[in-house]
């Protein structure tokens, strides 16, 4: 019996130190060439998991556990905030232009899930957050275990303007619950957000991702499916030069997944 008991302890301590071993984390600092040559500041994570391999690769690992505002990466959770609460019914429910010229021409028109998302209409959002609240918007936070769950804020909308944070770490560890389908919502409604995210897609794999700006520093997000597995990444830069450092958020990351090929090159 004692054999028995001391055989399957260490099955399961093989198993547990295995898995640590298959998540550890590895510091890229050769990465820095591509912040560089954009000229920017920042951190990316990397959780590839291709090939039933665990592998975490981090630029600047201080700066990535670091919390910062969402801003528009936030929609993904969001999203399924409003279907969950009712906010909004399925992708095909249209929510009528106010009138009201915004800055970004592409917010002046009708919306409907797909496109607040591409666009990142915030008018959108705005709506869902006044129909969700502060307390259930709260909850749902906490739920989600999603940054520093704190949905308050003295000005402007919490995911920019306020108190909630999130960290790269962070941020990987919601998206990969999300591609498991894992999250407290129904499944119907995380495949929804998934598909309403597809960036691009080539044969065999699929980006889907999220940028997000909070005017300092900005944000993209996702992930790349392949038949061998996801490949999961968030990235943040500082942004002084404002929308001209925009395009340096993908930029960045795609020179970084080409480099390990999990996206194809050219």
């Amino acid at each position: 019996m004692r054999a028995q008991i001391f055989t399957i302890l260490f099955s399961f301590f093989a198993f547990i130190s295995a898995t640590h071993a298959q998540e550890k984390i590895q510091d890229r600092a050769d990465w820095e060439k591509y912040f560089a040559e954009f000229n920017a500041k920042g951190t990316i994570v990397v959780a590839d998991e291709r090939k039933g391999i665990r592998s975490t690769l981090v630029y600047d690992e201080a700066r990535a556990k670091q919390r910062y505002s969402p801003a528009s990466t936030f929609k993904i959770p969001h999203t399924l905030m409003a279907l969950d609460a009712g906010a909004v019914r399925d992708e095909f429910q249209v929510f009528r232009w106010d009138g009201v010229a915004r800055s970004f021409a592409a917010h002046n028109q009708d919306q409907d899930l797909r496109s607040a998302v591409r666009n990142s209409t915030i008018w959108v959002y705005e709506k869902f957050a006044k129909q969700i609240g502060e307390d259930r918007a709260r909850d749902y936070l906490r739920k989600l275990n999603y940054g520093n769950a704190d949905p308050t804020t003295a000005r402007g909308n919490y995911w920019v303007d306020g108190n909630l944070a999130i960290s790269a770490y962070e941020q990987i560890s919601f998206l990969k619950k999300l591609y498991r389908n894992e999250l407290p919502f129904r499944i119907e409604h995380q495949r929804l957000v998934k598909d309403i995210t597809i960036v691009e897609a080539g044969r065999d794999w699929i980006l889907r991702a999220k940028t997000g700006w909070e005017g300092r520093m900005g944000w993209w997000v996702g992930w790349v499916e392949w038949p061998s597995g996801p490949v999961f990444f968030a990235l943040n830069i500082d942004t002084p030069n404002r929308m001209e450092d925009l395009h340096k958020r993908e930029d960045i990351v795609r020179a970084i997944l080409r480099s390990i090929k999990a996206l194809p090159s050219g």
